[in-house]
């Protein structure tokens, strides 16, 4: 039986300050399984740390404890220059995020893919000219359809954010109050009130149109 494509073993990203005293100023935590290829929506309120999640997921940003292990490989002991065959992070203009260097990669192993299984795209810029998000969208269903997961973060700030995640997303997950939230479809994402609240008044109309159209 093959592994899951992503697994967050009881990962907890804590960050500190203090010189003398640590105390924490922030902290993340997720525990969940993504089994098989698929589309997966990520959603949260500004600093609640989507980006952060992303990072992990994709080794530039070592968890304070827990495991993040891509088709049974942990990912924070793959060589750097490797980690992108197992999982790559597109940030924002689809740069790819650095990473953190704190073992010489001597010490680590190689991957044992040679192409990335998992894609995550953090809020990426969708152009509003004729086709592009069509493109976008069939981009990504190809990369579900190669056995690829495919992860996308959106910040939702209009309606059509909103349309774009309901049809493409097969689940979603929710980032918020220092943990990760998994939700199985855009109905029941919307009937969350911590999201309706992320959202506000406006936006929520909007969710809740979709929801009533797709009935």
């Amino acid at each position: 039986m093959a592994a899951p494509l992503l697994v967050l073993d009881d990962v907890r990203k804590v960050y500190t300050r203090g010189r003398v005293i640590r105390r924490p100023t922030f902290t993340l935590q997720a525990n969940l399984s993504l089994e098989e290829p698929g589309i997966v929506g990520v959603v949260g309120p500004n600093g609640a740390g989507k980006t952060t999640l992303f990072e992990m997921m994709t080794g530039s940003n070592a968890p304070t404890s827990g495991r993040v292990l891509v088709a049974g490989t942990d990912i924070h002991g793959v060589k750097y220059r490797e980690r992108d065959r197992l999982a790559i992070h597109y940030h924002q203009s689809y740069q790819v995020r650095r990473f953190r260097k704190r073992i010489p990669s001597a010490l680590l192993a190689p991957s044992p893919t040679r192409t990335p299984l998992v894609h995550l795209f953090d809020e990426p810029q969708f152009n509003l000219q004729d086709g592009y998000i069509g493109f976008m969208l069939d981009f990504f269903r190809k990369l579900r359809d190669e056995g690829r997961l495919v992860i996308l973060c959106m910040h939702p700030t209009a309606s059509w954010h909103l349309d774009i995640l309901a049809e493409i997303a097969g689940q979603f997950l929710f980032v918020a109050g220092g943990g990760v939230t998994r939700m199985a479809d855009f109905r029941t994402l919307a009937a969350e009130p911590r999201f309706r609240l992320y959202l506000g008044p406006e936006m929520t109309r909007a969710a809740d149109a979709i929801c009533h159209s797709s009935t």
